[in-house]
């Protein structure tokens, strides 16, 4: 039986990148130049497809009867780029191949800078552009350079676990595709694709939602912008291997930067629901959750890069070099390796979510502001005090789940503002009933008590274990 840091013989590792101008420790430079066209020859079928794929982009307008002289256009333009640039990438020009992949991010946005009125010029475009993201960049590796094993550990000095883990990522990369097919779906209404959109609880809601001001606003549908946004997410969330925490340090930082603002993004949005709009919609809320929920998940790997990052200053390495090349590091946590996914449930199950737990206290801090936000409609509070409780219940589940993770435990404090706000407010605010006031309070009082205790941290974090207060 696989135990929670049981040692286990590791999947054959990809290897990391070498760029082309260095040559790697006892290897000439014409064994390094060998190794790196060794290397372009065993994924020479992804520069291939990318050429098919622009074939593809050519002759979709035609055959699927696109009716939009924007979406025809993009394609054609998009199918000429990739067609060039992808056969210079054939011929390791390694600059071209991100060109690929710029293209494949343009028909991601493609659809929603032209209203695209047809559904399967929207699908084509986002499965095309998608592809052309991961055959250019996430399946190869950065084009241009070799996949070589970089030495140094596979755990950050001073941790327990190693945040980049395949098993570590597969939550997030799943939670993103959930937001995805939502908000692509939420699209496809906006964009005028489907007659209707469904909602379980709250009826013609959802329609009132994607169609109000605030949707409006933007200058593109906000639902499709969405789903770009998880697309790119679950995307990012594959690339680099389970050392990218050293190895590829603008990739976490690229991926955290789409998990942490879009997750912030979402709470704002389901925030204007009930203020702005005086209306919910479902979809949206489980989408939000599941952004919201890749906050604690992803954010220990953004320590650990963050981390090296700072060591590696230290130690007299150049920043740039290292931020945009990744390297090594002194020391390492204990030689303990994760589960492979073919070890039993019980090693699998528990690796997933190494340095995320939910203390008794943070569980019902985030009841009680899921409780906050529904409080007005079940106690008749109307004007500034409903969307005081509206705002103040989203941002206690906000602050409480990033407190799940270990390493932002600290965030729980917050929720001690928002207990003093919720024992204030209720004497000034307009609309709040003799029962609404007595919630609050009730409320306030028993966040501030939640906030105090600091819960069981299980794992260690180097230097970061100071910050866990």
């Amino acid at each position: 039986m696989a135990t929670r840091h049981a040692t286990h013989q590791e999947h054959q590792r990809p290897m990391q990148q070498a760029p082309m101008d260095e040559t790697h420790e006892g290897m000439s430079p014409q064994e390094h130049e060998a190794m790196l066209l060794e290397n372009h020859k065993k994924f020479l079928w992804t520069y291939y497809t990318n050429l098919l794929l622009g074939v593809w982009l050519l002759t979709s307008p035609v055959t699927f009867g696109y009716q939009s002289a924007g979406m025809i256009w993009s394609d054609i333009a998009s199918g000429g780029l990739v067609l060039l640039f992808g056969t210079l990438a054939l011929f390791r020009r390694a600059w071209a191949g991100w060109v690929v992949c710029v293209t494949g991010i343009w028909l991601l946005f493609a659809p929603l800078v032209f209203w695209a009125p047809s559904a399967a010029a929207y699908l084509n475009d986002t499965v095309v552009g998608s592809l052309l993201i991961a055959l250019s960049v996430l399946i190869p590796g950065m084009p241009g350079m070799g996949w070589m094993e970089m030495p140094g550990p596979e755990i950050p000095p001073g941790w327990t676990y190693n945040p980049s883990t395949w098993l570590q990522r597969g939550p997030i990369i799943a939670l993103a595709f959930v937001g995805f097919f939502i908000a692509r779906y939420l699209a496809a209404y906006q964009l005028g694709h489907i007659p209707a959109a469904w909602d379980p609880f709250f009826g013609e809601s959802t329609q009132k939602v994607l169609t109000s001001k605030v949707s409006k606003a933007w200058p593109i549908s906000d639902a499709g912008l969405g789903a770009l946004s998880y697309m790119l997410e679950a995307l990012s969330g594959y690339m680099g291997d389970s050392r990218r925490w050293r190895t590829m340090p603008w990739m976490v930082l690229m991926f955290a930067l789409l998990v942490v603002p879009l997750g912030a993004t979402s709470i704002i949005l389901v925030i204007l629901q009930p203020i702005s709009i005086g209306m919910w919609c479902t979809l949206c809320l489980v989408a939000a959750v599941a952004m919201l929920i890749m906050v604690p998940l992803a954010v220990d790997e953004v320590i650990a890069m963050g981390q090296f990052m700072v060591e590696s200053r230290r130690a007299g390495k150049p920043f740039w070099r290292t931020f945009w090349k990744g390297g090594s590091i002194d020391g390492g946590g204990p030689d303990r390796r994760s589960p492979d996914f073919g070890a039993s449930a019980s090693a699998v199950g528990p690796a997933m979510t190494w340095g995320v737990t939910l203390p008794w206290p943070l569980a019902v801090s985030t009841a009680l502001g899921i409780w906050l936000m529904i409080a007005p409609s079940l106690l008749g509070t109307i004007g500034t005090a409903a969307d005081s409780d509206h705002l103040v219940g989203a941002l206690v589940v906000t602050f409480s789940v990033i407190a799940w993770a270990e390493v932002t435990r600290a965030a729980r404090w917050f929720n001690a503002l928002f207990s003093v706000w919720l024992l204030a407010a209720p004497w000034f605010l307009v609309g709040g009933t003799l029962t609404a006031t007595l919630n609050d309070l009730v409320v306030g009082l028993l966040l501030l008590i939640m906030s105090l205790p600091r819960g069981a941290i299980r794992e260690r974090y180097a230097s970061w274990n100071r910050y866990i207060v």
